[in-house]
Formats: structure tokens, sequence, C-alpha cells
């Protein structure tokens, strides 16, 4: 296939965007006479990124529009039939196409919301359904939410460094894809960046759109000054001048001249952008030259690959900073490029049968799984969240005083006394295949992450060395995890 005939993501059937295996798998249900056999699976991570405590849910909107769209139109079909074993046949029956032609999702989806913060190994999917079904999803469904958790959570970061300064998300040039650069930029948007300089995200998503002018720009002209008042007059309204493509200093003195000329005709210099050096210093030099020159409005904004590390930094050194351009580090997770997200059976149920769990057994402790059908509550103390326990809905928990325990370190338990206000954070999406759940808009979600940060203490989210928050299986499903692991280990030796 030459470049002229690579499809456009998004143009018609998505449906094959899934690791060859999870086809093989579905199938070999099938040809098991399995299709009717149901599974649940918990969508969770194991360790929260950046080195820090915490993790945004991002990407449940796109995951819901993915699972809408999600049937097998002719090409799909073709292509798999088209599909070949070691020994040359067809890898699959003509009865297994046709079950894919009459594919409709049919799935129970519960989710935690777009914007909460939550912590590992706490389920932020959990799908109920057909074991064909909900393996055709896995591969999608991390692929979108692991993704777009991670950058809206690296933005939350970045954001945090800035102490309410306007962040803008500058990444587009350096993100992994058309796809990639759009996801992010609305993820970043969620996780707290003011705009971004992507002009597509912000026809789809409505974010609002920002930039200034390139390096190119000045060096297409004569002189910097030259450069400066042909943008100023063409563009008055919009006066962000980049001023360290020769001198960073004297590009700031020729910005003020060009601010003088735009106030004799009623504008204002909106702001400067430095791009390289020694920012802290020249922020502080250039604030003075500023001031001095009667532009106290005038704003200085810092790119650079910047992120939170060097932001707190210069914030440390009092840098007089008003917005932050971020791109590269923010737009890639630059230090954390994917989310370890998984998506895990926990319990099957065949037809006319009762849910029987299932766990999965590993000399690392870390991927030994946690077994049934799991709801996540989370506890509040007055204004503040005190802890989260996992809980099995089919066993429910104890009716006394809650107890839970970390599954990784039994050392770890915590009381809570059953008056304790809490929410159970899954909420019904899909119920047997029809969505229940209205999204709310991109806003309410960018609203919603800056409420759940008020809701922390301030500890557990800080950059360096977080605070524990508590986390653990409610003690009833703690003791099945237990039974299971013994049992399964018996059965091993």
């Amino acid at each position: 296939m030459d470049d002229s005939q690579i499809p456009e993501f998004n143009s018609g059937s998505n449906s094959l965007l899934t690791d060859f295996y999870q086809l093989t798998m579905a199938y070999s249900f099938w040809k098991a006479g399995m299709e009717n056999v149901e599974g649940t699976y918990h969508l969770f991570f194991r360790s929260a990124p950046f080195d820090g405590n915490y993790c945004i849910c991002c990407g449940l909107e796109r995951a819901i529009s993915f699972i809408e769209s999600l049937r097998f139109e002719q090409s799909d079909l073709n292509y798999i039939a088209g599909l070949h074993g070691n020994d040359g046949k067809p890898l699959f029956d003509e009865g297994f196409i046709e079950y894919l032609r009459l594919f409709e999702f049919s799935c129970n989806l519960d989710a935690i919301p777009e914007g909460t913060i939550v912590f590992p190994f706490e389920p932020m999917l959990r799908i109920q359904g057909p074991l064909i079904q909900c393996q055709l999803l896995e591969t999608p469904l991390l692929n979108i939410i692991n993704f777009q958790s991670l950058i809206a959570t690296k933005a939350s970061r970045i954001c945090r460094a800035a102490q309410g300064d306007p962040v803008l998300e500058f990444g587009a040039r350096r993100a992994q894809g058309l796809d990639g650069a759009l996801t992010a930029s609305r993820a970043a948007y969620i996780g707290g960046c003011s705009a971004t300089s992507n002009v597509l995200a912000g026809k789809k998503f409505g974010i609002p759109v920002k930039g200034t002018i390139s390096h190119s720009w000045i060096m297409a002209f004569e002189s910097e000054s030259e450069a400066f008042e042909t943008y100023a007059d063409i563009l008055p309204n919009n006066c962000v001048l980049l001023v360290d493509t020769y001198s960073t200093l004297e590009g700031v003195k020729n910005a003020i001249e060009v601010g003088k000329k735009l106030k004799d005709k009623g504008y204002e210099l909106t702001g400067i952008r430095l791009d390289s050096g020694d920012l802290a210093y020249l922020s502080i030099e250039a604030r003075k030259m500023l001031d001095e020159a009667g532009f106290p409005d005038a704003r200085i904004l810092a790119s650079n690959d910047l992120d939170e590390k060097i932001i707190q930094s210069l914030k440390i050194q009092h840098a007089k900073i008003d917005m932050w351009g971020v791109g590269t580090r923010l737009i890639t997770a630059y230090d954390h490029p994917a989310l370890n997200g998984v998506y895990k059976l926990s319990a099957v149920r065949k037809p006319g049968g009762t849910w029987q769990n299932k766990i999965k057994i590993s000399n690392q402790s870390t991927k030994v799984t946690t077994p049934g059908i799991q709801q996540v509550r989370r506890f509040r103390n007055h204004s503040e969240n005190s802890a989260d326990m996992i809980f099995d809905v089919n066993i429910g928990p104890d009716n006394g005083e809650f107890k839970i325990i970390d599954p990784f370190d039994v050392t770890r338990q915590k009381q809570i006394e059953s008056s304790t206000d809490y929410t159970d954070l899954l909420t019904p999406v899909f119920i047997e295949g029809q969505k229940v759940y209205t999204c709310p808009s991109l806003d309410q979600i960018k609203a919603k992450v800056e409420k759940e940060k008020q809701s922390f203490h301030s500890t557990i989210l800080r950059l360096v060395n977080p605070h524990h928050y508590p986390v653990g299986n409610e003690i009833r499903l703690n003791d099945v995890r237990t039974e299971l692991m013994i049992k399964a280990r018996k059965q091993q030796s």
C-alpha cells in the first residue's frame, strides 16, 4: 500500500483496532461453544505515573463513542476471512465470520467518571457480558483510557507546579500521530491547561486556542524590529512577540518600542515570549524593562521544554513568568510514556449459572489479580476524602465498621466507621448494550478535576514524595482473594 492508499483514522470502521490474539481468542470461545459464557473484567493501573500517587480518569467519552460504533463492515469481514494459518488454510470458519457480521454490543459497562482522581488497582472500568465481546474490547479500551488518563495526569501536575498561572498546551508537532495530538489536547485541557495551539482540537472540542509567532517569521525580515512592527500592524489585538531570535534583552527593547506604537493606536502589547536561555534571569530583567517602560500588564510567556520540575524550580527562583507554554514533555508524557493499565478477568458465569470468581497468580505480587465483581467506595471525612475501599458487590461490605486491607502489605489496615459518608465511584454507562449515561461537557469535566484536587489533602497530590492515601480491599474480599491464592498455589504444587 502506497501513501495515497493509507486511510485516515476514523474513516469508516475501526473495529479491527485490536490485537490479533483478541480475534483468535474470540474465535476459540465461539468454536468451543462458549459464546454465551459471560465474564467480568476490570480495567485498572498498577502504579501511578511520574513517581506520583494518583491518576486522573480520562477517555470515557471516546470509549463510549468507540463502543457505539462497534460493528464489523464487509471490508473488515473480508480481511478476517482472508487470514491464513501455517498450513495455508483460512484461520476462521465462515460461521464465525457470520457471527461477527451480526455482532451487537450487549454488555454492561460501569465506569468512574472522567475527571475523577483514582489510585493504583482501583477499577476505572468494569465490563460484564459475553466473553467474546469483552475480549474484543480489551485493546481499544486500554488504548483510549491509558493514554488520555496519562496525559490528563501530566497536565494536572504541570498546572499544579504553575500555581494558578495559565498553562498553554503547545505539543501538536511532537505528538504521537494525528489522533494522538487531538486526544492529548483534550486530555491536557481536562487536566488543567487553559488553551491549546492545536486548532483542530479547538474546533472539535471547543478548547480555546492560543499562539504567538515563530523564529521563522522574524528571520524572514531584514530586522527584528521590522518583523515585530509588521506583525503588530496586522494583528494589533493579538500581539505577543517572540524576543529571543537574536538577543533576548535587545528583543525586549524592540518589543517595547512596538508596544509604544501600539499604544498610540489604542492597542496594548499583549506580551512577550521567552523560548531559550536562563528563563529565571531573563524573565526578571524583562519584567523590570516592561514595567519601567509603562507596560505592567504585558505578560511574559515562557516555553522551552518545560515540565512540572522545571516550572517548580523557576517558581522557587522567583521567575517573573505569567504563562507557561508546554509542549513535548506534556504531549508525550516524556518521563513516563505509558500508563501501565491492564484489563483482567475476575469472574465467569455460564448461562443460567452463578458468578465464579477467578484469579491470576504470579511470582510478582503486584501481578496477582483481585477476584469478584468490584466497586470502589470513597469515604469522606468532613470536606476531605479519607480512604477508598474496593469491595465485591455480590458479597457486600461488612454491616459493622468497614475494614480495608492493602492486598500487598497486610500490615496496612484501616478501620472506617459505618456512619462515614461515602460515594460509590463506578457508575452505569451501558446496561445490556444500551447507553444510560449522559456525558458531561468538557468544561464540566475540567471543573470536576479542580474540585477533586480540593477534596484531597495537599500532601496526597504533591509532586515529590507524595503522602500515602489509604486504598485497600474490603476485609471479606481480601479473605476471598487469599483463599483463591492458596488454592491456586496448591494446584500448582
